[in-house]
């Protein structure tokens, strides 16, 4: 059986992390969580949970440093193997406020993990793919961005996605190998998928519920506001695509 660790990074989640924890443990033994420097009680009901139940292993960052920096924690410590003598064959992300499916790991797992010779490299969730009873309405703003953002990453790199911005995520090892992530914030998911074009990595989308839970999230001071979050996100991709060509990849069209 394939071993796939899963992570959920973590910031001020007190109100959900004890709960999301029992659900994703239902579903997979090997848990990861990376807490991004919390500072409302999360940090202390996860080391209590360490202490009592030693169900999960955790990765704290003293300060909070970003979602693709916990992000990117977790690739290293999937890279690194530790929990598992032979190493770990893949890496399944999923967010901790309550958003995402647990029940859908497995899913992740088994078409990431098919052993055939078009199997995916990624595979991406996509709340847009197909309709579900009992979806939310998105935020209107945050609609917007993401169809523009996903039109625009597909006309740039030749990619076929619904959803660029999902959490819900598996990750081959190989896969991982060759992502090198530097964007620390929220828009790190763009980076990625210009380094799976120019890795020519194969991605594969599978549907999962639309479920918004916190209307009014703060994405960080100006980028609360809509029109600069979605030129901060454009600022994003043309510097990660200019990394990629320094680095003397070349970006699939």
């Amino acid at each position: 059986m394939p071993r796939f660790l899963t992570a959920l990074p973590v910031y001020n989640e007190v109100a959900h992390v004890s709960r999301v924890l029992d659900e994703v443990l239902r579903y997979t033994p090997h848990v990861l969580v990376v807490d991004d420097g919390s500072t409302d009680g999360t940090s202390q009901v996860l080391s209590t949970r360490v202490a009592d139940r030693g169900d999960i292993r955790v990765v704290r960052h003293p300060t909070n440093l970003g979602y693709g920096a916990a992000l990117a924690t977790a690739f290293q410590e999937t890279l690194a193997g530790a929990g598992t003598a032979g190493g770990w064959d893949g890496l399944v992300t999923i967010d901790c406020d309550g958003q995402h499916q647990p029940q859908l790991i497995p899913d992740f797992i088994a078409a990431a993990s098919t052993g055939s010779c078009d199997a995916p490299d990624i595979v991406s969730g996509s709340r847009y793919l197909q309709r579900f009873a009992g979806d939310s309405q998105p935020p209107e703003a945050r609609r917007r961005i993401n169809a523009a953002i996903t039109t625009e990453i597909n006309d740039r790199l030749g990619l076929h996605l619904t959803d660029a911005f999902c959490g819900f995520k598996a990750y081959t090892r190989e896969a991982l190998a060759s992502l090198h992530i530097q964007e620390m914030g929220y828009a790190m998911p763009l980076e990625v998928w210009v380094q799976v074009a120019a890795a020519g990595l194969r991605v594969v989308e599978l549907p999962v519920p639309l479920v918004y839970l916190d209307l009014a999230r703060s994405f960080g001071g100006a980028l609360d506001d809509a029109g600069t979050r979605l030129a901060y996100y454009r600022t994003v991709l043309d510097r990660a695509e200019l990394a990629v060509a320094a680095g003397g990849a070349s970006l699939t069209r």
